[in-house]
């Protein structure tokens, strides 16, 4: 992939954080998730393949992936487990009934209403993810629907970004960096009602809120892995810490969480922003920016200290005369660049 005068001057205005590598010298990764409707999965792999190259595999009606591309392998699915499941298992030289076909064809038709189409793709070097943008641009041309085109689309952008190291002391930082700011991060997310009574980012309980945020809670890693068990045994957290810490310690994941959805990465699962793909000026840049005021919290001692002992307060007597709201008050400690 050549850069053109664009795609440099595109680049250049891709912002990247504070510690970019990670302990293997190598440029940390981002992986990206993108929910919408509107379009089928062939149109959407072929856009894909149109973009990056590579060459499509049709798993089934419900599920391709675009491989062997300069970037790595895109998926491309109905995010619907069961009619997955039914599209793999189909086999072309059988013949299936009609009362078989008639209900696929119906959970298909509903699905296709309700459940979003979702590209899945491969872990990028976080300097070259600003490629995706153009995808996005012309997904939005040939029709892509996002959260705000219809009342039942709980529709959703995730990142995947690749931890710069695996120390205990480093993601407690990440964690409580999120924890502090995740009311401004809602409210800067601005998310849909539906999404909001989903599960899927769901907050975190205060007890666990209050342990983290402790000014003596200095956990190594078995501990730190065990409280998060302990508290959140479930995929449906804003920050989904179970890839991560299914990456150091599978056995004990697994015995606390019985979901074989979790898949064991050295990454974060952010899952908070909406989807707004139909919106003429939407992108990944606004959720990456506010992604950034976390990373960029994580890695400052001094003001992530600062942070959490304001938030402690706060947690200790919400209706206190120093704040307004929480969501408010903590946007003293975000970078105004990012903004």
């Amino acid at each position: 992939m050549s850069k053109d005068p664009i795609q440099s001057y595109r680049a250049a205005l891709w912002p990247m954080p504070l510690h970019t590598q990670t302990q293997k010298r190598k440029m940390r990764r981002l992986g990206v998730e993108i929910e919408f409707a509107g379009l089928e999965i062939t149109q959407i792999a072929e856009l894909i393949q149109e973009h990056f190259g590579g060459e499509i595999d049709k798993v089934s009606d419900y599920e391709s992936f675009v491989r062997n591309t300069p970037l790595g392998d895109f998926g491309v699915e109905l995010d619907f487990a069961y009619l997955k499941k039914l599209g793999r298992e189909k086999d072309p030289d059988l013949e299936v009934d009609d009362l078989d076909n008639l209900t696929e064809g119906v959970l298909a038709l509903v699905a296709k209403r309700l459940v979003p189409c979702e590209i899945v793709s491969p872990p990028l070097p976080m300097n070259e993810v600003w490629r995706l943008e153009s995808l996005i641009t012309d997904l939005r041309r040939i029709g892509a629907k996002g959260t705000k085109h219809a009342i039942a689309y709980a529709f959703g952008l995730q990142f995947n970004p690749e931890m710069p190291d695996l120390k205990a002391e480093t993601i407690l930082a990440y964690l409580r960096a999120f924890l502090a700011m995740f009311e401004w991060l809602r409210a800067r997310s601005k998310i849909d009602l539906i999404r909001r009574v989903t599960p899927y980012i769901d907050p975190f309980e205060k007890d666990y809120i209050k342990l983290i945020m402790a000014d003596d809670y200095a956990p190594d890693m078995d501990q730190l892995i065990d409280d998060y068990l302990k508290y959140n045994p479930t995929r449906n957290r804003a920050l989904d810490m179970l890839p991560l810490f299914a990456h150091i310690d599978q056995d004990s994941v697994r015995a606390a969480v019985t979901d074989d959805r979790i898949k064991s990465r050295p990454t974060l699962h952010y899952r908070l922003p909406n989807c707004q793909i139909d919106e003429p000026e939407w992108g990944l840049i606004r959720p990456w920016r506010d992604w950034l005021q976390i990373e960029a919290l994580a890695c400052d001692g001094s003001r992530l200290n600062e942070v959490c002992k304001s938030y402690r307060k706060y947690l200790q007597n919400p209706a206190g005369a120093l704040f307004e709201d929480w969501a408010t008050a903590s946007t003293r400690w975000l970078l105004p660049e990012l903004l």
